[in-house]
C-alpha cells in the first residue's frame, strides 16, 4: 500500500494501516489542515464564511472519499459546494464560479483504480504554492486541529458547473465554433469510464461534432490503463480506423491531459497536443500584431520553443510540476503554455490544465487548416523523447554527478533551476537530468531529430555520469 505526502496534496491507495495508504483518517487528517490553513492563505473569507468546492472523477473510492472531505470540512464549519462528478478543470473553474475560497478535487489522475488523492486549491482555482502546500503538510503531520461546535457548522449546497465551464470554453475567441461546425468531424472519444465521458461528448454535440464514444460510461471501472499512451490506446486507435473519423481522443480519469490519435491509427503523440494548439494561438497573435510567450516544463518538447520563435514570440522553460508552469506563466504573460504529458494551459480561460479547452482549440486548428491530423503533423518539427534513468546505492552521488555534469558541459546553454538540462544549441537536441523525489534514482530525458540519435545522446550522458561515480 501506498500513500504519497507532496506539496500538491495527498495520493494513496485505498485500503490498509493509517499512514501507510489512503485512509479514512488520513483523509480525515489532511483535510482538516488544509481547512485550518485557510485563513493563513486568505485572511477574510469572500462571504460570512469560508466556502470550499469539493469534485471527484468516477474512480470506485470517490463516493466515500467524498463524504469524509465534505464531513470534515462541515465539522472545521467550513460551507461546501458538492459539484458531484466534475473534471478537474470544471472544478477548478467551479471555485471562481461560486466565489468560493478554495477547492478539493478528488482524483489520482493518471492512477489505477485502487489510487485516490487530495489535490489542493486556493480561491483563484489554482494549486498550492510549495510553501502553501508544505504548510497544510506540517500542520497534519502534528494533528493540530479545532473543529466547529454545534452552531457553527458548515452548510452544503450542490451544483453541477459543467454547461458553464463549456458554456466559457465555447466563448473563447480563439475557439471557432462555425469553422469546426461547417468541418462535419466524426471523433472517437476514450474517456477510460471516468467523467471524460460526461463532459466530453457534451462539448463535442455542442461543436457539432459526431462524436462514437468509447468507455464514457463513468463507472470509474477502468477499461484499461488509465494513462493516455500509445500502448494504452490500442482499441481506440482501431476503432478511429474502423469508422474512418477523423480523430481520436483520449483523456485521463480527471480530463485534464490530453492525447489524440491520428486518421491513420496512429499517435499524433502526446508531446504534440500543446505543439499544435500553441500554433495556433501564436500564429493568430501574430496576425493580430500582440506579443507571445510560451512556457512548458524543462522535460517538453522543444518543438515548442521552435513554433514559438518561428511568430516570433519568445519561449521560457520552468521547472516540472504545473504549478512551476503556472507561476512562469503569470510571471512572463505567456499566450499559453503546459506540460508535454498533454496538459494544455490556456489563461484567457483559466491557470489550469484543461483537456476540453485543448480539444477546442485543436479542432479550430485542424477546420482552418483544411487538412488531415496526419498532414497537420507533419507541418511541425519532429523530434522524438528518449526516456532512462540511472539506478544509484547512494542518494548523496546524485548531487556530485549532475555538479560534475556542469563542469563538463559548461560550454553548452546549461539551465539548472530543477535538475540539469543541457542544450547543444547547435544539434537542436538536449538531455535532462533530475533526481526522483522519491528513490535514489536519476531520471533523463533526451531529444533529438531521430529516436536512435535521442537515445545516443541519454546514452552518451550516462556514460559520462558513471565515469564521475567511478
Amino acid at each position: 500500500m501506498t500513500l504519497i505526502k507532496s506539496i500538491s496534496g495527498i495520493r494513496g491507495t485505498i485500503g490498509g494501516q493509517p499512514g501507510g495508504s489512503l485512509t479514512p483518517i488520513d483523509v480525515v487528517k489532511f483535510t482538516a489542515a488544509y481547512a485550518a490553513t485557510l485563513p493563513q492563505r486568505k485572511p477574510q473569507p469572500n462571504g460570512d464564511r469560508y466556502k470550499v468546492v469539493v469534485g471527484k472523477d468516477a474512480r470506485m473510492s470517490g463516493d466515500m472519499v467524498e463524504q469524509l472531505v465534505v464531513g470534515t470540512l462541515i465539522g472545521c464549519g467550513i460551507d461546501v459546494v458538492k459539484c458531484g462528478f466534475a473534471s478537474t478543470p470544471t472544478t477548478e473553474m467551479a471555485v471562481l464560479f461560486a466565489n468560493a475560497d478554495g477547492g478539493i478535487i478528488l482524483t489520482a489522475s493518471h492512477n489505477p483504480r485502487q489510487w485516490n488523492a487530495l489535490k489542493l486549491l486556493n480561491d483563484k482555482g489554482e494549486f498550492l504554492t510549495a510553501i502553501e502546500g508544505q504548510a497544510v503538510l506540517d500542520l497534519a503531520e502534528k494533528e493540530d486541529f479545532c473543529f466547529a461546535e454545534v452552531d457553527d457548522l458548515g452548510q452544503i449546497e450542490e451544483e453541477d458547473f459543467t454547461d458553464k465551464h463549456l458554456d466559457a470554453v465555447l466563448a473563447l475567441p480563439a475557439v471557432d465554433v462555425e469553422a469546426i461546425k461547417t468541418a462535419k468531424f466524426t471523433v472517437v472519444v476514450d474517456a477510460i469510464n471516468s467523467v471524460g465521458g460526461i463532459i466530453m461528448p457534451r462539448l463535442l454535440k455542442r461543436l457539432g461534432v459526431k462524436c462514437i464514444g468509447l468507455n464514457c460510461n463513468p463507472t470509474g471501472d477502468f477499461a484499461h490503463n488509465p494513462e493516455p499512451l500509445p500502448a494504452n490506446l490500442v482499441d481506440l486507435s482501431e476503432t478511429v480506423v474502423k469508422e474512418k473519423a477523423d480523430l481520436g481522443i483520449s483523456v485521463d480519469p480527471d480530463v485534464d491531459r490530453l492525447a489524440f490519435i491520428q486518421e491513420d491509427g496512429k499517435p499524433f503523440v502526446e508531446e504534440y497536443t500543446l505543439v499544435s494548439v500553441a500554433d495556433y494561438l501564436c500564429e493568430l497573435a501574430e496576425k493580430e500584431g500582440k506579443p507571445i510567450a510560451t512556457v512548458s516544463n524543462l522535460s517538453s518538447t522543444r518543438a515548442l520553443r521552435d513554433v514559438t520563435e518561428k511568430h516570433g514570440g519568445t519561449y521560457y522553460a520552468s521547472a516540472v510540476g504545473e504549478v512551476n508552469v503556472t507561476t512562469l506563466m503569470h510571471k512572463v504573460g505567456a499566450l499559453i503554455g503546459g506540460e508535454g504529458n498533454g496538459g494544455v494551459i490556456y489563461p484567457a480561460i483559466h491557470a489550469g490544465r484543461d483537456a476540453m479547452v485543448g480539444v477546442a482549440l485543436f479542432l479550430s486548428n485542424l477546420a482552418h487548416k483544411k487538412m488531415k491530423v496526419s498532414e497537420l503533423k507533419k507541418t511541425y518539427p519532429q523530434y522524438f523523447i528518449a526516456k532512462n534513468k540511472i539506478q544509484l546505492s547512494d542518494s548523496a552521488l546524485i548531487e556530485k554527478i549532475l555538479t560534475e555534469l556542469k563542469k563538463i558541459y559548461a560550454n553548452e546553454n546549461i539551465n539548472d533551476i530543477d535538475g540539469v538540462k543541457i542544450n547543444f544549441e547547435k544539434d537542436k537536441t538536449w538531455v535532462h537530468l533530475r533526481k526522483s523525489n522519491t528513490e535514489p534514482i536519476i531520471r533523463i530525458y533526451s531529444e533529438a531529430s531521430t529516436m536512435e540519435a535521442a537515445e545516443a545522446l541519454g546514452n552518451e550522458v550516462i556514460a559520462v555520469a558513471n565515469k564521475i561515480i567511478g
